[in-house]
């Protein structure tokens, strides 16, 4: 028998109705496509710079390499569908991959949404792909568009089809945020959220799901100081783990396994000791455990094992950071940088994870704190202040020949708790 009767097979159902043509579509995939690796999502944290090629070609590879990678692009998050779709598909092509965009976007000119959306012919691209990638933009125009009202469209069934055989899919920024079962669909005020401002359908809503229902995704995390938000969801909607990817950064997330890539880096939480006590009757937190993982570091969230990129190691050892950085033992006499800075500025919570552990400080302390007047003119005077420290297993790695910025730091541990801040109007 000829080796390419199978796949001679196949391509003769092409010619029969509509309904055939959808299944040989998925099984001519299946054929050519085998490289792809099995569900891969692939969560970038936004701003992803076109020229960071460790990360588009890593995208690339994960969908099965050069010349075997498909891509659909959807821009339905887009405020400019086609430009925000030619840049992404001429950034996957400059990579080898083959792309084209899927036209299914509110904001896209000229186009029938509905009609597009539920055209057999759109249809059947994505199913023929083996790799979705999701713009950014509005998350909620994705969700609306592809799940409206909880209920999946058959284009995005035809994306878990992609998915769960073998496929990428991949999104930024707002394509980030849907990757979760829950998501953050417009909450711009992080301390509005810890103060307890988080409603569904408004704030927060039901995501696409692709990383599972156990983990939670949020994006543009460290730049905008995003702790603040990711916390209070993760204790209301019962997730113990939440990763929360950088800015042209990107979580490749397969079974158990994360790979960080990019520029940056991605925070884990972990909330499986932690405690809150509802009779505070703020959001309040004790016990968190917060670890920094770097570009080229990789974790396995069913073990908990972290493995450092290999320039931390020296000799085959991962080099210590306190060693590195000359720090001491842990000093006694009381924190240090007790509310000098704001722990929701760019990238603050991990510059105090990186102080705790280089420095002989018991703990970093640094506030949380914004006062500005309700719509009655009242001022709600609500802060936060979040303790660091250490926990028996807490360590972190530095390169040895890299700047001070290039850390992993595991198991430091988090206390939140509220308080009331002086009225600067002295009332």
């Amino acid at each position: 028998m000829s080796p390419f009767g199978p796949l001679l097979s196949l391509l003769s159902l092409l010619r029969r109705p509509a309904v055939w043509r959808h299944a040989a579509l998925a099984l001519l995939a299946l054929c050519v496509g085998g490289a792809a690796r099995a569900q891969t999502a692939i969560v970038i944290g936004g701003a992803l710079r076109m020229d960071n090629d460790a990360v588009w070609q890593r995208i690339v590879e994960e969908a099965g390499g050069p010349g075997r990678a498909r891509f659909a692009v959807l821009a339905t998050a887009a405020a400019n569908p086609e430009l925000s779709a030619q840049l992404i598909v001429d950034a996957l092509q400059r990579h080898g991959a083959r792309a084209e965009h899927i036209p299914v976007a509110p904001r896209l000119e000229g186009a029938d949404l509905q009609k597009n959306l539920h055209d057999p012919a759109l249809i059947a691209r994505i199913r023929a792909s083996n790799a979705v990638f999701f713009s950014g933009g509005a998350q909620g125009f994705i969700v609306d568009t592809l799940q409206p009202g909880g209920r999946r469209t058959e284009m995005l069934d035809a994306i878990w089809e992609v998915y769960r055989r073998g496929g990428v899919v991949a999104g930024t920024s707002a394509g980030a945020a849907v990757m979760s079962r829950v998501m953050f669909r417009d909450a711009l005020n992080v301390m509005e959220v810890m103060r307890g401002t988080m409603r569904d359908g408004h704030e927060i809503d039901q995501g696409l799901g692709f990383v599972g229902a156990e983990l939670f995704v949020d994006q543009h995390f460290l730049k905008r100081g995003r702790i603040g938000r990711m916390l209070p969801l993760m204790l209301a909607k019962g997730y113990r783990l939440g990763l929360g990817v950088e800015e042209n950064s990107a979580a490749v997330i397969r079974g158990s396994r994360v790979d960080i890539i990019g520029g940056r880096g991605a925070l884990l939480v972990d909330l499986r000791d932690a405690r809150s006590d509802p009779s505070l009757g703020m959001f309040n937190l004790r016990g968190a455990r917060l670890s920094y993982l770097d570009h080229g570091d990789r974790h396995d969230l069913r073990t908990g094992v972290t493995e450092p990129a290999p320039r931390k190691t020296a000799a085959g050892a991962p080099v210590p950071m306190r060693a590195s950085l000359g720090g001491g033992a842990p000093s006694q006499s009381g924190p240090v940088d007790t509310f000098q800075r704001d722990i929701l500025g760019d990238n603050r919570i991990v510059q105090a994870m990186t102080e705790l552990l280089s420095s002989p400080a018991a703990e970093v302390r640094a506030m949380a704190a914004r006062i500005r007047p309700d719509a009655t003119g009242d001022r709600d005077r609500t802060g936060f202040v979040f303790r660091l420290y250490r926990g028996r297993d807490t360590q972190g790695w530095i390169d040895a020949e890299g700047g001070a910025q290039d850390v992993t730091l595991l198991d430091v541990r988090l206390d939140v708790r509220p308080v009331r801040l002086p009225d600067p109007g002295g009332g």
